[in-house]
This record gives C-alpha cells, structure tokens and sequence, in this order.
C-alpha cells in the first residue's frame, strides 16, 4: 500500500501527469462516440464523398480545397474501411493532439503549470473544439498543424514552425493565417534572429508549394502543377460571395462571437455548431482582460491576442473587401486564444484563494473559480455529442 501511495505522490509531482489524464478522458469519450452516427455528419459528407470516388480511381469533388485534410479522411478508410471509424479516426487523433499542444503553447508562453492546465482543461471539454474533432472535416488537422507552428516557433524552431505553417494551409488555406498571429507575436516581442525569423516567413509558402505535388499524389496517384492548383483554388474561392450564394448558415464574421443559437448539424447525438455558452459569453471580457494584462507586458496575453487578431478578427476587413461568404464555424481556430485568456484570469482567482486564505476574499474567488469550472462542464454535458449517453437533452 505505502508503494502504491509512493508511486501516487510521484505521478502527482510529475508535470504532465494531469494532462495525461485529461487525454485518456478526452481520447474516451472521442470514441465512445467515434461511430456515432454511422452517416456522414454536416459537411463529413463532401470529404467522405471525395475519399470514396478517389479510392474508386475517379477525380477529387471538391479541387478547389488542398488535398492534406482529405489525405487524413482516404487513409483512415483505407486502413479501417469505409465506415465511421474510417473517416473520423485521424481526424479524432489530430484533435486530441492539439489539446496536448494547447499545453506546451501555454507552457512556452510562460504560463504556470496550473494556468496552463486551466487553459487546456478549458478547450478539452469546449463544444465546438471537441464536436468538430469528432467529424471528417478538413478544419481539424488545420487547427493541429497550426498549433504545431505556433508551438515551434515558441521554442525558437523558426525553420520548421514555416514548414507547419506550410501544412496547415495545405489542410485547408485558412492555416495561412497562422503566419500573421506568428509575425505580430514576433513584432511585438521578439524581433530577434531576424534571419532565421525571415527563413520562417519564406519556408511558410515554399512549403506549401513544394509539399503541395507530395500530398496530391497521395491523392491522385500522379503528380500535380502546384501553381495551376493554387491559381485555380484562389479563382473558385473568389466566385463564392454572399452576393452570389445563398447559404443558411452563412454570417459575416463580426456575428461569429454573438450567434448563441445552437446550430444543429445532426441530432442523436447532437452535433452543434456553437461555442460552449460558458467561453461564448465570455468572448469580450477575455479579450481585454488579455489586453490589460499586454500592457503589463504577459506574453501569454500578447500572443492570445495575436492568435485572436489573425484567426478572427483579421476575417471582418477581409470579408468587407471581397464579399466571400462565410460561416460561423469559421471561428473555430479562434477558440484556443479565448481560453488562453480565461485561464489567465482563473489562474488569478486561484493565487486570490491562496494569498486571502481564510478571509472572505479567498473564499469568493475559490467560489467563482469552482462554480465556473463546474458550469464549463455542465454545459458542456448538454451540448456535446456525449449527451447522447444520458439521453440528449437539449430538444429543439
């Protein structure tokens, strides 16, 4: 018994052991559900589509998105077949992944062990992070490359933090951004190692086009003309407008952070489009809490800040220019940022309780710490996809 205790005591002690545990909790619950439903889920059905007539040794459906993401689907099917572990298992493994780099970006950035735990822990059990990591779509291994760069290049590995960047565009071509969240952490903070930072800018689209033939060979069976891709993907990204296409899910960007309906994709389970309410309604205050805490000089709150400004709001002047549509799920890169800001802020209510121990004060804000990590997860038990083992029950 005193070795088992032993043992206890040095697991507790080790750094990650907590994140390891909210892995194994996470990775459960992903496949718990994993084959749930046994149809393609919202837009699972374009990529699942995709996969299936090139395994069949016809062309791509949709050219006009790079073929990483669609890789991840058509390899998982090869391996696993066609059904629903096939299409969603790499993407499911790539979400969790980006929870475990959620952790060393905070860690890099800074940010205590518990506050960088409180910041994970917040996007682990967050509706939107953890429903679209369920689905077979192009937007998840995004999101886990450009966290990969941003990790990266926190360390200093400003070479292969461009190549990451590379990838994630190649996944989907809003991984792009990723550059401009980097560039404005590294004008703001840095400005260092200029050379290997100038490497890192121009390894991001040599990468791209050069990776580029690799993945569509994958895909094709045959090597592709990288700039005739590219022209063509940026020609047919440009025709879709909000002038010219007529979706019911659309919205301008500066709705994303105000849209509290729930957006349903599938129900049982229910798969909803919708920021956890409990980070939803705290979007605002976030943002300028980071921005108080910027002025005092916290680089976790600068590069939440570049991370928010490039993923987000970098979106609403883009969209006023070129009218192209967009859709509230777009704001899922953007959630990482938001809980980088709230664990900074409940990290402060915990050191509150540690330094008024026993007065009023400390008391308060262990309440509010504890009541809103317990709403975190309540909300999240009624609208993620794992409500459906306790009966679904959000009805519309």
């Amino acid at each position: 018994m005193k070795k088992l205790i032993n043992l206890v005591k040095r697991f507790n002690r080790w750094e990650y052991s907590w994140l390891c545990l909210l892995v194994v909790i996470v990775t459960a619950m992903h496949f718990s559900i994993i084959m749930l439903p046994g149809r393609a889920v919202f837009d699972e059905a374009h990529y699942i589509n995709d996969a299936r007539a090139i395994i069949e040794g016809q062309e791509d459906q949709r050219p006009e998105h790079p073929t990483l993401s669609k890789d991840f689907v058509l390899w998982g099917m090869r391996i696993f077949g066609d059904n629903p572990l096939g299409w969603r298992f790499f993407p499911v493994m790539l979400g969790i992944g980006s929870i475990v780099l959620m952790y060393f970006i905070c860690r890099q950035l800074s940010m205590s062990r518990r506050m960088a735990f409180l910041a994970t822990f917040l996007l682990a059990f967050e509706n939107l992070t953890f429903t679209f990591s369920s689905m077979a779509m192009l937007d998840v291994p995004c999101l886990t490359f450009t966290m990969l760069a941003f990790w990266l290049y926190l360390r200093g590995n400003y070479p292969f933090a461009g190549i990451a960047v590379g990838l994630s565009a190649l996944c989907k071509l809003n991984g792009a951004l990723a550059i401009i969240a980097i560039g404005l952490h590294w004008l703001i903070v840095r400005r260092d190692r200029f050379w290997e930072f100038a490497g890192l800018v121009i390894f991001a689209p040599v990468s791209f086009v050069f990776l580029m033939p690799l993945s569509d060979f994958f895909t094709f069976g045959r090597l592709t003309n990288p700039v005739d891709r590219i022209f063509y993907m940026i020609k047919q990204s440009g025709t879709l407008t909000f002038s010219s296409v007529e979706a019911g899910y659309a919205q301008k960007p500066i709705g994303w952070i105000f849209r509290y309906d729930t957006t349903p994709y599938t129900f049982d389970p229910n798969y909803f489009g919708v920021i956890s309410y409990s980070v939803l309604a705290l979007i605002v205050p976030a943002v300028v809490y980071m921005l108080y805490k910027a002025v005092k000089h916290s680089d976790a709150a600068i590069f939440g800040l570049s991370w928010f400004t490039a993923t987000y709001l970098m979106w609403i002047p883009g969209v006023m220019i070129t009218d192209r549509i967009t859709y509230p799920f777009y704001i899922y890169p953007t959630v990482g940022s938001i809980c980088i800001g709230l664990g900074i802020a409940l990290s402060g209510l915990w050191r509150a309780w540690e330094t008024k121990k026993g007065g009023t004060l400390g008391w308060v804000a262990l309440g509010v710490l504890g009541f809103y990590l317990l709403a975190h997860v309540a909300v999240f038990a009624i609208l993620s996809p794992i409500s459906y083992w306790w009966g679904s029950p959000v009805l519309l």
